[in-house]
């Protein structure tokens, strides 16, 4: 029989290059108090941003290709990190031979693996924990950046399988009292998901998961508790990440490490803020961002033409840093010209970086209607991105 009760610790994103290159060396990397709050939870659950492989680009992905040095695992040991979230954008960088071999790496630590594999079985199949009634956990990945898996080829069990991620949940639900679905999804540099994010996470609610955990965007967003006691983390920011392209952009260096306690009659959470002290390149505790707290519908609804807005503003930066002969100064034709095409990277209609759907979204705040939220807090840290 399991314990009763049972604690799981999740962070946000990892990899171990650019100006975290090497640091699985330095001691200090991690703070006591970050590694105590890893230490204090049964279970950790680390976003494993790329391959664990010693690989280089072939020329396909530029600055956006990341892998880890095999090496950088000392650190997952040091977390305690049992369980490795690898259903992301990155895994598949070194092809089937970086996932290959972070599974294999994986199963000789005694670690267990979510997300990807060598085809849609694999990637798909939950990680069952025979503890506070039963949590079973799986993970997804947002498409279309990420390489999903077929019958036969290797890749991540993607998020918009629908038929696919109601029969995981069923199957977890028939054997156990907690599901937890764990999400790489959501544009990068937001404080606020898109209402396509949110409705589809609010979809795995509503075919019978507990609780969505999610990362991607590189930067802390809000939770949002449900009166049945559900509850969506839309974003736990950044946790061992930093490069130039992410020092283009406000709060990228900081992040949450959300801890989920489970009984079988309940689930309750902790967090607590870290911070990426850059120069250093070391990770500590911080306080809680603004932004990380309950922000329920009626809420939502008045924040989110601000943070469409704030979206709007970051990938402009984002633009200006990847094509400066063409953004820098560039008239409002070219602008419009970006928005409203298919170019915006891992575009999909109705589904991720849709501009279509954010500016019209975005040009609402200009009404002030955001200015009726009561959550002043909220409203000061999406307004520093505009």
């Amino acid at each position: 029989m399991g314990k009763e009760e049972t604690s799981i610790v999740f962070t946000g994103d990892i990899g171990f290059d650019r100006y975290m290159d090497r640091k699985w060396e330095d001691e200090n990397l991690l703070s006591e108090s970050v590694l105590d709050f890893f230490h204090s939870a049964d279970h950790v659950v680390a976003n494993v941003e790329g391959a664990l492989i010693e690989a280089e680009d072939d020329g396909s992905h530029g600055i956006f290709f990341h892998s880890m040095n095999p090496e950088a695992t000392v650190v997952l040991e040091k977390m305690k990190a049992d369980i490795w979230n690898i259903a992301n954008n990155h895994i598949m960088d070194a092809g089937r031979e970086g996932l290959v071999s972070s599974c294999t790496i994986a199963e000789k630590m005694g670690c267990r693996t979510i997300g990807a594999g060598i085809n849609e079985a694999e990637a798909s199949e939950p990680v069952y924990l025979d503890e506070a009634g039963g949590i079973g956990m799986f993970a997804v990945a947002y498409q279309p950046e990420c390489i999903p898996a077929t019958e036969t080829e290797p890749g991540v069990f993607r998020w918009d399988n629908l038929d696919y991620i109601a029969e995981r949940i069923a199957e977890i639900k028939k054997k156990c009292r907690w599901c937890v679905v764990v999400s790489h999804g959501g544009e990068e540099f937001t404080p606020l998901a898109m209402p396509y994010t949110r409705d589809r996470y609010i979809k795995y609610l509503e075919m019978g998961a507990d609780v969505v955990v999610s990362h991607h965007p590189h930067v802390p967003e809000n939770y949002e508790l449900f009166d049945d006691g559900k509850a969506i983390f839309y974003s736990l920011g950044n946790f061992i990440f930093d490069t130039d392209y992410q020092r283009v952009h406000k709060y990228t260096d900081t992040g949450v490490l959300l801890k989920l306690i489970f009984t079988e009659e309940k689930m309750d959470f902790e967090a607590t803020g870290i911070r990426i002290i850059r120069g250093e390149e070391r990770i500590d505790t911080c306080p809680l961002p603004d932004i990380f707290t309950d922000i329920p519908a009626e809420e939502y609804e008045k924040l989110i033409p601000l943070g469409a807005k704030a979206f709007v503003t970051e990938e402009g930066r984002k633009m200006v840093y990847l094509e400066p002969e063409r953004f820098t100064d560039a008239p409002e034709e070219v602008w419009h010209g970006y928005f409203f095409s298919e170019e915006p990277d891992g575009f999909q209609r109705d589904d991720h970086m849709d501009f279509h759907v954010i500016i019209p979204l975005s040009h609402q705040a200009d009404s002030g209607q955001w200015q009726e939220s009561k959550l002043e807090k909220v409203k000061e840290y999406i307004l520093k991105l505009i």
